[in-house]
């Protein structure tokens, strides 16, 4: 409970002054057609390459947590692979719905934290609501925003980002306030779309390659510690800070 008192305080104290402009959807602009007739080419280096609202709770719970989502997001075997462990930090960025949250909260057990973090304010109660629903007292969800990982410094032990990666914009800055977040040997752990046509997941102009993941995580002072194969349409990548 201490650690959880301290790590909310990190995140209130640590967090930038929020514009309005920062506590808009993380995905607010274009529709989904807009997105799409943009195209891959028009989007910068480390810029993001879908600007979709997730306000509606409802609709996104039905996307999210469809029962069918499990066959291939694998949610137990997936946090099995990121090698948790009893009194970790973990944080869940870009944490929708909570589709990871109770797994996460059984991997860390009650002497350790899941931050479920999201700029959408509508998720975000609906994380609390969810973490009430389903008894993970350890969960805790934070309101951060769009362009800030919003995560206390140097408490964190692994930040886990999926399906959330390609939504983000000015990665490299990003990527900066996020590494100062890890604890020296934290990690971060990124699950993004395989670029190739795909029974689920979003347009093809949407997603990013591995190998571009890989070199901007690089850049920004990260290395690539592990690449377990275990998800049929998506790629999980595990990085360390250097």
């Amino acid at each position: 409970m201490r650690l959880r008192t301290a790590l909310l305080a990190g995140i209130l104290l640590g967090l930038p002054a929020a514009s309005p402009a920062d506590q808009t959807p993380r995905h607010a602009g274009a529709a989904a057609s807009s997105d799409a007739a943009d195209g891959a080419a028009q989007h910068p280096a480390g810029a993001a390459t879908s600007h979709r609202r997730f306000d509606d709770v409802e609709h996104w719970e039905r996307v999210f947590d469809d029962p069918q989502r499990a066959t291939w997001q694998k949610p137990a075997e997936l946090v099995a692979a990121l090698g948790l462990a009893p009194g970790m930090v973990v944080a869940d960025v870009g944490a929708g719905t909570g589709y990871f949250s109770r797994f996460l909260a059984a991997a860390v057990g009650p002497s350790g934290t899941v931050l479920a973090a999201d700029p959408e304010p509508n998720l975000v109660v609906h994380l609390r609501e969810r973490a009430e629903r389903e008894a993970t007292a350890n969960v805790v969800p934070v309101l951060i925003p769009r362009n800030h990982p919003g995560l206390p410094p140097g408490l964190v032990d692994l930040v886990l980002i999926v399906d959330t990666y390609h939504h983000i914009d000015g990665r490299h800055a990003w990527l900066e306030r996020l590494r100062g977040a890890l604890r020296p040997a934290g990690r971060v752990a990124i699950v993004e779309w395989q670029k190739r046509p795909l029974p689920v997941g979003p347009e093809m102009e949407h997603k990013l390659a591995r190998e571009q993941v890989v070199d901007e995580m690089t850049a920004s002072g990260f290395e690539l510690v592990g690449e377990p194969d275990i998800l049929p349409y998506q790629y999980l990548l595990i990085f360390r800070r250097r």
